[in-house]
Parts: C-alpha cells; sequence; structure tokens
C-alpha cells in the first residue's frame, strides 16, 4: 500500500491531501465535476431551444444516472478484476470522448435530442465504470485510518462543486452561448485522464486468476447479503435517499410557490445547501470523535426533517437558506457515514462490488422517491409532501434502533497468508465439488465458547465462499465435532482461503484454545464424485494442519 503518514494521532478531514496520489485525482475529479455541470445546464437549455418536448427536457436526468443503476453492479466486479487505475482510466475517457464528440456536434451544427442524450447515457457509462474503481481505490492508495476523512473529502468537494456549477453554467450560457459551455466541458474532462495516467500506486495482486463475470456477481451479492453492517449501511442509504431527497426535487417549487421567486433565489437556497455540507464535511473528524456514529447519523436525519418542515413553512428566504444549510450538513454526514461503513466493512477483494451494490440501491431509493414527493406535491399538495417526507425522515432516525451504524475502523481486513496444501491427486482448476472437513476435540465445559467461536466461523467461511457448511457432533463420542463445508471447484477453494482476513481467522485461534486434542486440529480435503462410472471412484486428500 502507499500513502503518506499523517503527523497528527487523529487525522483531519484534510490529511488526506497529503497524499500526492490521492490529492491529485480528488482535484482532477473535481474540476470534472464542474464541467459535467456546466453541461448539464447547457444540455437541458439546448434540448429547451431544438425540441418541443418537455419529456426531452426531462429525460437529460435519467439518461445521465440510469447507467449506474443498472451497470454500477458489472462495473463494481470488473472493478475489483481488473486494474482499478486501469478502470478509472476507461471511464473518464468515456466521459471525455462523449464531451468531445457533443463540442464537436454543436460546433458543426449537427445536434439532435437523441443524439445529446445518446452522449449523455454514455457519459453515465463511463460515470457507472469509474465510480466503484475510485471508491474502492481510496483503501489501497490511503491507510486505513484516512478512509472516513476521503469519504468526507469526496463528499464536500461535489456538493461546493454542485453549489456552484449549474450557475456558473447559467453565466457561460448567457455570455459565450453553449458552444463555449460544451468546450468547457470537454476541457475539463480531460483533467482526470491525465492525473491517472500520470500516477500511479502499488495494489497486492491475486495469485489466483481473474473470476467470471457472472461468479464475481454472484459472489459480491452473497458477500453484501451475508454482511449485517453492509445491509445495515445500504438499508438505512436507501431510506434516507428516499425520504431527504424531497428537499432537493421539490426545492424549484418552493421557490416558484411559495417564496414568489425565480432562479437566483433557487441559487442562493443551492449554496446554502451546499453550504451546510462543507461546514459539515470540514468539522467531522470533530464530530466522529465526539458523538458515536449512528447518533450522528440519526441527528442527521432529524436536521433534514427540520429543513422539509421550514419548506413546508416558508415565507422568508433568510429562513429558508439557514434550514437549507442545516439539511446540506445532514446530508453529508448521512451518505459519509453510511459510504465509510460500507468501505471498512469490506475486504479488498470484494470492496468494489460492495459499493457498488451500495450505490445501485440507493440510486434506487432517490429516483423511487423523486417520483413520490412528486407525485404527492402533484396529486395533493406541495405543503402536505414536504411534511410527509419530514415524517419519513424521522421515521429513518428512529430506524437506527433496529438498524445501528458501528463502523469497524478497527478490524483488519487484509487477506491471510495463506499457502495451498500439498495434494496426492493432480487436481485440475475446475475440479470438485471438493468437500472440507476438520474434527475437534472438545470439552463439556467449552461448548458453549465453542459454538459461539463457531457462528463467527460459520459467517466469514459463508462471506468468503463456502457452500453448505455445517457442524456435526459424534453420537458415539460426544466430545467430537466435525466441521464440514464444500465449494463447487478446486479453484473455489483456493478463493476462499485468500479471500479470509485477518479478522476472519481469529475465530480458528479461539477455537484452537478450545481444542484438547492430543494433536491440533487438521483438515481434510475430499474431492466428490459419483459412482455411476468406475472411473470415478472416492478421493480422499489430506492437507496440513491449518496455520
Amino acid at each position: 500500500m502507499q500513502h503518506e503518514t499523517s503527523h497528527r494521532s487523529v487525522p483531519t478531514t484534510l490529511a488526506p491531501l497529503r497524499n500526492q496520489v490521492f490529492r491529485s485525482i480528488w482535484i482532477s475529479t473535481q474540476i470534472s465535476s464542474l464541467g459535467w455541470l456546466v453541461q448539464t445546464v447547457a444540455i437541458s437549455w439546448l434540448l429547451v431551444t431544438i425540441s418541443a418536448s418537455d419529456l426531452m427536457v426531462a429525460l437529460v436526468q435519467a439518461a445521465s444516472t440510469l447507467p449506474a443503476f443498472f451497470v454500477s453492479i458489472l462495473a463494481g466486479a470488473i472493478a475489483d478484476n481488473f486494474s482499478r487505475r486501469g478502470v478509472m482510466f476507461a471511464g473518464q475517457c468515456l466521459i471525455a470522448l462523449a464531451s468531445i464528440t457533443l463540442t464537436i456536434s454543436v460546433g458543426l451544427g449537427f445536434v439532435h435530442p437523441w443524439l445529446i442524450l445518446g452522449l449523455a447515457f454514455l457519459a453515465g457509462c463511463g460515470f457507472a465504470l469509474n465510480d466503484p474503481a475510485w471508491h474502492a481505490s481510496v483503501g489501497d492508495i490511503l491507510a486505513k485510518r484516512d478512509i472516513p476523512a476521503a469519504v468526507t473529502l469526496m463528499s464536500v468537494g461535489y456538493n461546493i462543486i454542485r453549489s456552484i456549477g449549474p450557475a456558473l453554467g447559467g453565466v457561460i450560457l448567457a455570455f459565450f452561448g453553449p458552444l463555449a459551455a460544451f468546450a468547457f466541458a470537454s476541457l475539463s474532462d480531460l483533467a482526470p485522464p491525465i492525473a491517472l495516467w500520470r500516477t500511479k500506486w502499488h495494489v497486492r495482486s491475486s495469485p489466483l486468476p481473474r473470476e467470471r463475470m457472472t461468479m464475481a456477481i454472484h459472489d459480491g451479492v452473497r458477500f453484501t447479503a451475508l454482511s449485517s453492517e453492509i445491509r445495515a449501511a445500504i438499508a438505512r442509504a436507501t431510506l434516507f435517499g428516499m425520504a431527504s431527497i424531497s428537499i432537493l426535487a421539490l426545492l424549484p417549487l418552493v421557490v416558484r410557490d411559495k417564496l414568489v421567486s425565480g432562479p437566483i433565489v433557487y441559487g442562493v437556497l443551492l449554496a446554502g445547501f451546499g453550504t451546510g455540507a462543507f461546514i459539515a464535511g470540514m468539522s467531522n473528524g470533530f464530530l466522529r470523535r465526539t458523538v458515536s456514529q449512528n447518533s450522528l447519523m440519526a441527528f442527521a436525519s432529524m436536521a433534514c426533517a427540520a429543513c422539509c418542515i421550514s419548506l413546508a413553512l416558508a415565507s422568508s428566504v433568510a429562513l429558508a437558506a439557514i434550514f437549507m444549510a442545516i439539511g446540506g450538513a445532514g446530508w453529508l454526514i448521512t451518505w459519509t457515514g453510511t459510504g465509510v461503513s460500507v468501505q471498512l466493512a469490506s475486504p479488498k477483494w470484494v470492496v468494489g462490488r460492495t459499493l457498488s451494490i451500495y450505490y445501485a440501491l440507493t440510486y434506487g431509493g432517490l429516483a423511487a422517491g423523486s417520483w413520490i414527493w412528486g407525485a404527492i406535491a402533484q396529486n395533493y399538495s406541495l405543503t402536505l409532501a414536504l411534511i410527509g417526507a419530514a415524517g419519513a425522515l424521522l421515521l429513518v432516525a428512529a430506524v437506527g434502533i433496529v438498524l445501528p451504524i458501528r463502523p469497524r475502523e478497527d478490524l483488519d481486513q487484509e487477506s491471510s497468508d495463506f499457502r495451498a496444501p500439498d495434494l496426492a491427486l493432480d487436481l485440475k482448476p475446475r475440479s470438485g465439488p471438493i468437500v472440507a472437513k476438520v474434527d475437534y476435540s472438545i470439552s463439556e465445559t467449552n461448548i458453549d465458547a465453542f459454538l459461539g467461536c463457531m457462528r463467527a466461523k460459520r459467517h466469514a467461511f459463508s462471506r468468503a465462499g463456502a457452500r453448505n457448511w455445517t457442524l456435526q457432533r459424534n453420537l458415539q463420542t460426544p466430545s467430537l465435532w466435525t466441521e464440514t463445508f464444500r465449494t463447487p471447484t478446486w479453484m473455489d477453494f483456493l478463493r476462499l482461503n485468500h479471500r479470509l482476513t485477518a479478522a476472519d481467522k481469529e475465530a480458528d485461534e479461539h477455537i484452537l484454545a478450545l481444542h484438547d486434542g492430543e494433536f491440533p486440529p487438521y483438515t481434510v480435503l475430499s474431492i466428490e464424485r459419483t459412482t455411476e462410472a468406475t472411473r470415478t471412484r472416492a478421493s480422499t486428500i489430506f492437507s496440513r494442519p491449518p496455520r
């Protein structure tokens, strides 16, 4: 791992910027995001002038965000199986290609609504490919202790850019025209590929061949489903997104109908939202040290609920801007908390996939929430929609009691050392199924402690790929216990053991202390064979004692 050591015992929010690689990519990403927002404004305006369809204008956001919803899980599997730097470079090149093509088309006077939407979709595919790889690379570039600050910086940067990007886009459009806006976006989109080309970081490579995409996706979904920390973070983030998106989705209606104002006030309120996010981001390290993450996220949901109520009753721009800042702070704290939880709970072999599943479901929650609150505002009233969203946010705060968020920053997610056992048979990677059995001798007084350790081991091994894990007690010799699990192939058995982290191996150490046999437990490996052909006789392989 390549990182620069912080000189302080507790990292500040800006500590990751001491790392040259992270700093270079982070800055270039902010430049690209600014250009993307300017381009989005220009696309919307261009479509208004060349198309009479309101649907075409509305499809701009859908075209750019749909790939993130549908492609992100595949993109996460790609990020975990290939060079993440290479995946990021490919994604950023797609974005730059789409922007440059759009600029050339507008410059030549060749503009068509479907061409514009198609290029927006291509750029969205680039974002869907880049984002999981970029977020997963944070753990490769930085020390683990700097990951929370890095995730905060990434959220702070985007929220600041989102506050000023549309305004800058409007200025460029007003004074220089759409072509200048597209040219600005094209130039800004060249920054990330250049930064990636000029920077490199060391990543520990796997000695095993790449997984097939279908199996990689299956393993990522299984790990996510079996990880209680990740499930809680995704559920909280999805529910929060469904409820809190009402602030941004309904804000134009609040400005038009309640404040009876126009684009300038809309920009001021968005700036207030971004300012609150910036202040929360800069103080996030202090808040994490003084308040538990679970309580902090509950307060953040309540802050967003207060923002919704203030917008429902809004009569003053100044007051609305203050509460928008409070909502922006709650927005950033929640997304940072859930993102950090997923990142810290994921070993490096699967972090790209867990993050992509997190993004896919949260994007789905944001899209569903936008539709729900918009439908309520249209069919009933804007006030009812905002009050309903506030009530939903209070319920999300209460969900923390059932689904607590407790990031395990001290959890060792580095893969443990594993050496493949010597075999008496010549197995191919696809040979299988493989059956592993381990016998333990446990005294009656240690049974409860042993069962607790085996529950932890079953959980860890199942997440890493073990199938049909069982624990059996010998009826003739009650002190004898047998652990059994299967993998589909020999390669799957090797992958399982390479995936197990040092934290996963802790249960083995406790079990070894409880074992009172004459010899330490050792793993017996067998390959299953049917009796349908004489050549498929059952074979058994003995491995070395676990290290």
